[in-house]
């Protein structure tokens, strides 16, 4: 048996979820304001569930190659320039919606689309033109094409800063109204000055690469970055304030967050190199436009090279965009035809997996895991769901479920598995079967929080081979009462246990209780006394009512007991499973819909 050292005790789940019926019985209570009936909507369904293709609108200009791509699965709606009365009568015919920056999705958008609208897809990074609140509440998911653009915003970037340091633009017009002011346009050279790069992700880092190349001396400020990374590129991770002091450029590659709004202010300017030389292609936000001009005024700022503006277009009158030392651009950082071709074909591909139900490596509002981490957490995914849903049914009607805990028992260190997806899941499962609500993996989190359900979380540390992400999972209701006695385990918890075995989910404890069996279909657990006929009586009720036995396997506990689980493709009648519970040798059964 492994050795296990239990790793940080319960922590607060971000979770998430979607899909299935209610058990036979039980009807339990979760809190459950008034005021959230109006976020119910239907759940994500697969394409062959749906009886008609689904309807895409896009919104802003779309590359042709996402467009043919789309039209392959749906029926594309083409509609650009629309008001937003006019969006907001059209979304609720559509299943989907596409948009780059100029269309705006508010929370107006999802309360008119009525339930019907299943995600959204941005053609781009970022997503500010998209209230993700709101959509989480109508169990809409967010995608977007996070790496189609990375290459052509860094070669933008460093454009802009090459441009900047020997003033071509100025030039440029200077000498085509005639003048040849060879002395008034010398610039500065690259070579040996110092590059801040401020926000060190996929932009930011294939920015420093190509500076090097330059022959710059780059350090990187990124509260997030990974030092690997950085020494991999070549790059010094410093502090913020490090970063502004040392500066002969900056050069931004930071999201527009609260914590990000306007990073660049008086105070900010104020602790720059005189002379420093800045350049945003990343949201025009972050820097305070105001504090930039009088920074370009007293000189503390040589110049600045913008491609992004806190108001887009900038104001005709705008004096930053008017300043000789500023050279701007109108948003092209994503402007290769590459690039646009890129964008469309991945965020095409994401919305049409979405609609198809798969889950989605550039979703947004739901957990985010890299596609090589989803390929092998895939069984555990299914493993976590079902044994959610095996739990919550095994309440007993009208037990108040509050607070369920998920334990993880793997070989792995903690940083190397992310559970995001899998407690997502887990609450999936335990909402469905109770709910009238309709769950999905965008909304689950905010559902159970809703109904004051607090899932919490337990890593067990094993000496076995991490080369399998996970050896169990389990799931425990804590308070509540079971319509199963034998699911109560030594702690007075209702639990289940589950692994995955030859990439299928298996049912592997229920309470004290040893058993074996996959997880399919749906699922009639007897605690009998251990003798002859059993098997052979239930069968026979159950062929009596033409329901198919997939499976069928017998568990022997101490005091002459046992544990038959039968695996079964069809739901019995009430009467036959009366008829079983009268079978005078079975102790308690339950009947269990996966």
């Amino acid at each position: 048996m492994a050795s296990a050292a239990k790793l940080h005790s319960p922590f607060t789940a971000n979770p998430l979820p979607n899909h299935l019926s209610p058990s036979p019985s039980p009807i339990l209570s979760f809190p459950s304001p008034a005021t959230h009936s109006r976020h119910r909507r239907a759940p994500f369904v697969a394409l062959s569930q749906l009886t008609a293709k689904p309807t895409i609108l896009v919104a802003d200009p779309l590359d042709r190659a996402g467009i043919e791509l789309l039209k392959q699965f749906a029926n594309v709606d083409c509609s650009y320039d629309l008001t937003a009365e006019e969006l907001c009568m059209k979304i609720s015919l559509c299943d989907a919606l596409i948009v780059r920056s100029e269309t705006r999705v508010d929370r107006e958008v999802f309360e008119s689309a009525g339930g019907r609208l299943r995600v959204v897809g941005r053609a781009g990074v970022g997503i500010e033109n998209v209230d993700l609140g709101a959509a989480t509440e109508h169990g809409c998911l967010v995608v977007n094409a996070p790496t189609a653009d990375t290459v052509a915003a860094a070669e933008h970037a460093i454009a802009l800063l090459t441009a900047m340091a020997r003033n071509i633009v100025q030039a440029d017009a200077s000498l085509k109204a005639g003048k040849w002011e060879r002395s008034r346009y010398v610039g500065v050279s690259l070579v040996g000055k110092i590059l801040a790069v401020l926000g060190f992700g996929k932009v930011g880092s294939e920015v420093a690469r190509r500076a090097k190349a330059l022959g710059m001396d780059v350090i990187a400020y990124d509260p997030y970055a990974s030092l690997d990374r950085a020494r991999a590129v070549g790059v010094e991770l410093v502090t913020f304030d490090e970063a502004l002091a040392f500066a002969d450029f900056i050069s931004l590659h930071m999201p527009l967050t609260p914590s990000t709004e306007k990073m660049l202010d008086d105070e900010a300017f104020g602790r720059m190199k005189r002379g420093v030389r800045i350049v945003n292609v990343a949201r025009g936000a972050v820097i305070d436009e105001d504090a930039l001009v009088r920074a370009l005024d007293s000189g503390i700022v040589a110049q600045a090279a913008l491609d992004v503006f806190t108001e887009e277009p900038p104001p005709p009158d705008s004096r930053l965009v008017q300043l000789e030392n500023v050279t701007a651009t109108p948003h092209l950082g994503a402007s290769t035809t590459e690039a646009q071709e890129g964008a469309a074909l991945e965020v095409a591909e994401a919305v049409i997996g979405a609609l198809r139900g798969e889950l989605s490596c550039t979703a947004v509002n739901a957990p985010m895991v890299p596609p090589e981490a989803m390929a092998e957490l895939a069984p555990y995914v299914a493993l976590s769901e079902k044994l959610g849903r095996l739990a919550v049914q095994l309440v007993a009607g009208g037990s108040h479920v509050k607070k369920v805990k998920v334990t993880y028992a793997s070989s792995r260190d903690p940083s190397d598995l992310d559970t995001r997806l899998l407690r997502a899941m887990v609450i999936k499962g335990l909402l469905e079967p109770v709910s009238t609500a309709n769950v999905n993996l965008v909304n689950a989190e905010f559902l159970a929080q809703q109904r004051g359900l607090r899932i919490t979380e337990e890593r067990i540390l094993l000496d076995n081979s991490p080369e399998i992400p996970l050896d169990s999972i389990e799931v425990h209701i804590a308070d509540a009462e079971s319509k199963f006695a034998s699911a109560i385990s030594e702690t007075g918890d209702i639990k289940v246990e589950g692994r995955v075995k030859e990439s299928t989910p298996y049912l592997t404890r229920i309470g004290c209780l040893d058993v074996s069996v996959s997880l399919e279909g749906s699922l009639l657990l007897c605690k009998q006394v251990d003798q002859p006929g059993i098997i052979g009586r239930v069968g026979r009720i159950l062929g009596a009512e033409n329901v198919n036995v997939g499976f069928m396997s017998v568990n022997r506990t101490p005091l002459k007991q046992a544990v038959m689980t039968i695996g079964l493709d069809d739901e019995p009648s009430k009467e036959a499973l009366k008829k079983i519970g009268e079978i005078q040798a079975i102790e308690e059964f339950v009947f269990l819909k996966l």
